[in-house]
């Protein structure tokens, strides 16, 4: 292969970059232009890139490669042929017809996704294309570009910690252009000054405080947990996945100063009884200042759902200020939950969860809308008048093998905006569960605040 200079003058014979003054989408004007999709049409040129492109990766670590619409599209199948490693294409939006997918191929939840980008320029697209990725299960930690032209995109996703490989920057092209006379003196000098002067900041939208949420939550419990989360300095909700009343209130105990709910599965308490279980676990409540959260994840129509919530052994109603529920019956089916703040499950991580795009889309029009709701369990940011809870927070699994980092108190608050993390065997299967929720108290109270 020839070297790196040599094969960029290749490419740039087929006018991937021009000079001159040019009008940017932004309003700006440039004094370059980058247009890489002439690269598809050089099948010789195009399987260089890709190799180009793989070296400078740790390639073990994907299961998957995906280019961002639409520029990147044959730059990512050249790679997959090259490598091997599958490749799945993203639409720009989802089909309106047909499986309403926004992502093609064949991939599992909670493989590791490697986007290919053209350009990057602010790292808007990057980011959007990234929490796309991430809706559908799959997980990102690298990203390989073509060409950075330097006005702060790597900058902001190397920042949110994504590792960003790329081939060339604008400045470097620039002088392999002055080194065979292609640039004059000055030009370089009026597209570095540009560069200098033309950082983009991509502002996203910043995460509200507990404090501005509680300003604007009208349901009486979702006030409730914001001002506990306010008072105790925490964020943090304990799985109290056990079997037996006397374990459940020994966990109870333990986690109670540190938590602002204990989220239960009643229905596995192999020796429940209201006046032994209840009781003492409400006691247990009002002493160290946490509210009941009981996992029901109800599912079916309203009057079934009335009846499992009121009637029954378990008596709901009585005692959970929170349930789960889908919303797969409709917006109805969830004003049977009167006595208690409802947390819908807006999408499931589980290998072959149904909850694509589409059910996530109708389902989020019930949860901003239906007053019983406060919240909801998803994978992905929801708009911030919905608290949101994320399950699956580990801080002693700060990764797998394939260099993960996505179940951090850091990842969930910073890109997320998670209001409140769901902890289950990083607490109860600790050694010391009281010193563990402690901890987990204290790691995501300052992994929230940082995201402020």
């Amino acid at each position: 292969m020839e070297s790196k200079k040599e094969f960029f003058l290749e490419c740039y014979k087929l006018g991937i970059i021009k000079f001159g003054r040019f009008t940017l989408k932004s309003g700006i004007e440039s004094p370059f232009y980058v247009d890489l999709r002439p690269l598809a049409s050089e099948p010789k040129i195009l399987k260089h890139l890709a190799n180009y492109l793989l070296e400078m990766l740790p390639l073990d670590n994907f299961d998957v490669i995906c280019g961002v619409p639409y520029a990147a599209l044959p730059m990512a199948t050249a790679m997959s042929l090259e490598s091997y490693i599958p490749l799945i294409i993203k639409r720009k939006e989802a089909k309106e017809y047909g499986t309403k997918k926004l992502i093609e191929g064949i991939y599992k939840s909670g493989q590791n996704c490697l986007l290919v980008e053209d350009v990057i320029t602010s790292g808007k697209s990057l980011v959007e294309t990234i929490a796309e990725v991430e809706n559908e299960g799959l997980k990102v930690s690298d990203i390989v570009v073509v060409l950075d032209r330097e006005q702060g995109g790597k900058q902001l996703l190397q920042e949110k910690g994504y590792h960003v490989h790329t081939l060339f920057s604008i400045s470097e092209v620039v002088e392999i252009l002055k080194e065979v006379d292609h640039l004059t003196e000055e030009e370089v000098l009026r597209i570095n000054e540009f560069i200098a002067g033309n950082k983009i900041e991509f502002k996203e939208e910043k995460r509200l405080s507990y404090e501005q949420k509680l300003e604007n939550c009208e349901h009486s419990v979702g006030k409730k947990i914001l001002e506990i989360a306010i008072s105790k300095q925490s964020n943090l909700i304990a799985s109290a996945d056990v079997t037996t009343t006397k374990e459940l209130l020994e966990f109870a105990e333990q986690v109670g100063p540190h938590i602002v709910a204990l989220k239960t599965h009643i229905d596995i308490i192999s020796d429940f009884d209201s006046d032994k279980t209840i009781l003492p676990l409400k006691d247990l409540a009002t002493k160290h200042n946490f509210l009941l959260m009981e996992d029901r994840k109800f599912g079916d129509i309203g009057n079934t759902q009335e009846l499992q919530y009121r009637g029954g052994m378990y008596k709901i109603s009585h005692w959970a200020d929170l349930v789960t529920s889908h919303v797969i019956a409709g917006y109805q089916s969830i004003d049977c939950f009167m006595n208690s703040g409802v947390i819908a499950i807006l999408s499931m991580s589980s290998k072959g969860a149904l909850t694509d795009q589409n059910y996530r889309t109708e389902a989020l029009k019930i949860v901003e809308t239906h007053p019983n709701i406060i919240g909801c369990v998803a994978q992905n940011k929801v708009p911030a008048n919905v608290l949101l809870f994320t399950p699956g927070v580990n801080i002693s699994s700060k990764g797998d093998d394939k260099g993960q980092q996505y179940n951090t108190p850091e990842h969930v608050f910073k890109n997320l905006h998670t209001d409140f993390v769901i902890v289950g065997r990083g607490i109860y299967k600790a050694e010391n569960v009281e010193k563990s929720a402690k901890l987990y108290k204290l790691e995501s109270w300052n992994a929230y605040l940082k995201s402020l």
